[in-house]
């Protein structure tokens, strides 16, 4: 990957359909995943399409899906396609997995050869989705594996169109993706590499805290338009964190294209919003050589 000739990387994007056309949620939850983001259904690109997709705007794309077997029953979309996929297409993707915590000892030996030898560079938990408190002891075995190995956690944070409008929200409890929840987490795994997925409503706050007081703690600003970011998230990223929030779209739910149009009309410093589309990202997924690890602005 030439990361000079990229114009962005995009942290959040999800493979929805493997290549026999199994969906990555079950047919209730994508209905209603439809409805609250509108036209969600309308177009579910295979991952070879994503890449055609990011190619032709010279960008590049993290690319995951959820594993969340134990709380829905639904067959998740299989990680070594997603990461056999993406080295097809290592020009312009970035392969992530997600393990459900609630496999255990399965969960960890999955994450250690994904990485080891599927090359996959990062995990993905949906705690709401997936039925779990990130705090909850039971997947610490799976973070002590994951910041061994060196690779980011990302966690969904805040609401979620998923479920939105099913009796009972389809069982998803929104509680389990406050920010706060990671807190636990960055005290307990200090060197792991945390993004908080997406403006946490209603907990935009307590993000901010989390990744100002955390010097690992991330913060990724998919599945919103930009013109609907709460104005502190903006004065955040202006400032103290600026070296620590991240260019996300959510594709297919939201597409680059319309995010990055509402992003340049944002009162973004000049100075910052490269940072954002592309160099906060590189120096995290470690694209850009040996001081990749280091988070600059640590100590704000």
């Amino acid at each position: 990957m030439d990361v000079e000739k990229l114009t962005a990387i995009d942290v959040h994007t999800h493979a929805e359909v493997s290549a026999d056309g199994h969906g990555s949620l079950s047919p209730e939850l994508l209905g209603a995943s439809a409805e609250y983001f509108k036209s969600h259904t309308e177009r579910q690109p295979t991952i070879p399409q994503m890449a055609a997709y990011y190619r032709e705007r010279s960008m590049a794309a993290v690319v995951f899906t959820v594993d969340a077997e134990h709380a829905t029953g639904h067959p998740r979309i299989s990680n070594e396609e997603i990461a056999e996929s993406c080295a097809a297409h290592s020009d312009v993707l970035i392969p992530f997995a997600s393990v459900d915590p609630w496999k255990g000892r399965a969960a960890v030996r999955e994450a250690r050869r994904l990485v080891e030898v599927c090359g996959v560079r990062g995990f993905k938990f949906h705690p709401s989705v997936q039925g779990f408190s990130p705090d909850d002891r039971m997947a610490y075995p799976l973070y002590g594996a994951i910041e061994e190995l060196g690779v980011p956690a990302l966690f969904h944070t805040g609401q979620t169109g998923i479920g939105a409008g099913v009796p009972g929200g389809g069982g998803i409890r929104l509680k389990y993706s406050n920010p706060m929840l990671v807190d636990d987490v960055a005290v307990d795994f200090p060197e792991l590499r945390i993004i908080l997925a997406h403006p946490s409503f209603p907990w935009q706050d307590e993000a901010l805290a989390v990744a100002t007081h955390k010097p690992y703690v991330h913060i990724d600003l998919s599945g919103w338009s930009p013109k609907y970011f709460p104005p502190q998230l903006v004065r955040y990223a202006n400032s103290l964190l600026k070296d620590k929030v991240l260019f996300g779209s959510d594709y297919p739910v939201i597409t680059p294209d319309r995010w990055l149009a509402d992003f340049g009309k944002l009162e973004i410093k000049p100075a910052v919003r490269p940072k954002i589309l592309k160099e906060n990202a590189a120096r995290l997924l470690g694209l850009t050589g040996p001081s990749a690890r280091r988070v600059e602005g640590e100590g704000a």
